[in-house]
């Protein structure tokens, strides 16, 4: 087996970038710390390929199985003989997989903010935290213990704030930072709570250590964890429920899936990085880590595949009414990977009976470059027009051909229109579905022709509708051509597109799967035909509403009425949350508790200071600095043992 411990680069390289630019950037490199970034982004990019190159073609596997790799192990903190915390890194399919999706999208958000984020006074700062978002999302993805995994879970987090409240000095991308940092962090107690709870019960933190020993039916920590229970249910199915909490909590599933639109506050860039590549697939990449113990626990399976399925089409639904390109793009999100969620909930572990699983990684792959090429899209439009709204958009495929084409090419992919990768993966995710679950099927069916209805919504809107009212005097120089920014910012969008074509022809399945084992799928052309047409049905539709104006869309409005409302103001989940946290959780808990920690805990503290000074002055006298005292206290206590010892005597 060959040696993989430069993989150690592909995190090293970005956490170098962020200390050199977070430290010295703005003073010493402001005019290059984009392509200091970027440059240091490009090396990790080809490491990562190397090392897949290297796992998947030459050494990974062996007798027909890719091997789980212990590629670096170090003990940080050792509890006892058995338990300790082991800083290391994980070579296996999906960590492959990972490395490749991360660094390639981050490298195309590096390079498109190269022209996007261009004469921004943080320059530098923004560079440095986008090299510490990927470091956190490479590390998590690599972590071969779990509690590793948790660490740069909350780093992740932390960069994420760092990223969305980048313009600090607008109110709402403050609010927007602190929004998806306090939801995520209540996820991930539960996160943290399951962890330990599977630690406890596996003897240790080690993730494959831990798979093997709680997924052996006859052993000890099986039994134990399987026969433990409270309030009806196994404590197996409590650790990983709330490990799903914490999954859940990163991948905006419902009901914390409140930050994810207003995370929309940050740089388009950013959006495309948390959305395409890192921060939300990170949930999806921890049930599949874990996958080989959740599929021991079928009641955790369907509390996955539920809470999939119904994010899914909630999202969807509520896609379809918003009016701010990046919100539609948000709520899509959450809709893709309510499906790989779902997906993944369904499948079985082990070969042909792994297909959801691998149908979900599939979907995790494709996603992330037609998702990247979408927001990056949308920055570009944005870029053009000066604003978010679809209203003030249209016609802008005269005047940004090759971002017309190119965001095209990425509704398509999502749509699921053949050949593009899209078709692919969410092929085999309904293929899956339709064999294991006939409900979730449905609403998978359902939901893909929301999908395509409110992207091809959004591309009329944007390209066609009406005349363009862009004229030259909003461009500058350097803008003019193609009117739609330099070629620094198109580069990364041919790419992206170019890959949306292209890797849905990737055999995924001779390389990732839930065993490790390959296996062949086939894709049935009688199966896809209900889909396909439901999917095209869909986008005629939308071709008809929203192509050329007209008041057809309005009727529909009206005809509708108070649901349309209500998904527009996004089921007044914000709204109930608000409620329940000042109506009732400050009033009835936060002040009793204020009032407790004050007039209680403090009232004691201060109770305690007041009999320690009472008893100070008291005796304050005792220490008056008069021999003539200290003679008397002495002779008076000589006299007092005389008459003890004569007491005693007697």
């Amino acid at each position: 087996m060959s040696n993989y411990l430069y993989i150690l680069w592909i995190p090293l390289l970005p956490l170098l970038s962020f200390v050199i630019l977070g430290l010295f950037g703005r003073k010493y490199f402001s005019k290059i710390s984009g392509i200091m970034g970027t440059a240091t982004l490009f090396i990790a990019t080809l490491v990562s390929f190397i090392a897949a190159n290297q796992y998947f073609f030459v050494d990974g596997k062996v007798n027909g199985v890719y091997q789980k790799i212990i590629a670096f192990k170090y003990t940080w903190l050792d509890f006892s003989p058995n338990l300790s915390i082991d800083l290391g890194f994980i070579i296996d399919p999906i960590s492959v997989m990972m490395l490749v999706v991360v660094t390639s999208v981050s490298l195309m958000v590096h390079v498109f903010s190269l022209g996007y984020m261009k004469g921004e006074e943080r320059f530098a700062t923004y560079y440095s935290f986008l090299s510490l978002f990927t470091f956190s999302m490479l590390g998590l993805v690599l972590s071969a213990n779990i509690f590793q995994v948790y660490m740069f879970w909350e780093l992740v987090g932390v960069s994420s704030f760092l990223l969305i409240s980048y313009y600090f000095d607008r109110p709402s991308a403050v609010t927007a930072a602190k929004k998806a940092f306090i939801v995520t962090r209540f996820a991930d107690l539960g996160f943290l709570i399951g962890i330990l709870i599977l630690g406890y019960y596996g003897g240790t933190l080690d993730i494959g250590l831990l798979i093997d020993r709680l997924t052996a039916t006859q052993s000890t920590p099986f039994i134990s964890i399987t026969s433990a229970s409270f309030l009806g249910a196994s404590m197996l199915t409590w650790s990983l429920t709330l490990v799903f909490i914490g999954g859940a909590g990163k991948s905006a599933m419902f009901p914390l899936h409140i930050w994810l639109p207003d995370a929309m506050e940050g740089p388009t860039p950013v959006s495309a990085l948390i959305h395409a590549a890192t921060m939300v697939v990170a949930g999806v990449y921890l049930v599949a880590r874990l996958f080989p113990i959740f599929s021991m626990d079928e009641s955790a399976l369907k509390i996955v595949t539920y809470v999939g399925g119904f994010s899914a089409l909630f999202a969807a639904v509520i896609a379809c009414t918003q009016t701010d390109i990046k919100r539609v793009l948000a709520y899509s999100t959450m809709s893709q990977i309510g499906y790989m969620m779902f997906a993944l909930g369904i499948s079985k572990n082990g070969g042909e009976n792994g297909l959801g699983y691998m149908a979900s990684m599939f979907h995790l792959f494709t996603h992330a470059f037609f998702k990247s090429l979408l927001f990056l899209g949308a920055g570009s439009v944005i870029h053009m027009v000066h604003s978010n709204e679809i209203k003030d958009m249209g016609g802008l495929r005269k005047v940004m051909p090759i971002t017309h084409i190119t965001f095209l090419i990425a509704c398509l992919a999502i749509a699921g229109i053949p050949p593009f990768a899209g078709f692919f993966s969410k092929e085999e995710i309904l293929m899956a579905a339709f064999h294991s679950n006939k409900l979730i099927y449905g609403v998978a069916l359902f939901t893909a022709a929301l999908t395509a209805f409110y992207m091809f919504r959004l591309y009329f809107s944007i390209f066609w509708n009406k005349e363009a009212t862009i004229h030259s005097n909003n461009l500058t120089d350097k803008d003019h051509s193609h009117g739609e920014g330099p070629w620094i910012m198109k580069l990364p969008l041919l790419i992206l597109a170019a890959c949306a074509v292209g890797v849905g022809f990737i055999p995924f399945s001779k390389f990732v799967s839930s065993d490790g084992a390959a296996f062949e799928t086939h894709t049935d052309l009688l199966f896809s035909i209900t889909p396909v047409t439901i999917t095209i049905i869909a986008i005629l539709i939308a071709a008809n509403l929203y192509k050329k104006q007209n008041v057809k869309s309005d009727k529909i409005v009206n005809a509708v009425g108070g649901f349309y409302t209500a998904a527009y103001k996004k089921f007044y989940i914000d709204e109930l949350y608000i409620f329940i946290t000042k109506k009732i959780i400050f009033p009835y808990i936060g002040q009793p508790i204020a009032w407790a920690d004050k007039n209680i805990i403090d009232g004691f503290m201060l109770l305690l200071a007041k009999i320690t000074s009472y008893i100070s002055v008291s005796i304050k006298g005792l220490q008056s600095g008069k021999v003539q005292n200290y003679a008397l206290y002495f002779f008076g206590g000589v006299l007092a043992l005389s008459v003890l010892f004569i007491y005693i005597w007697k």
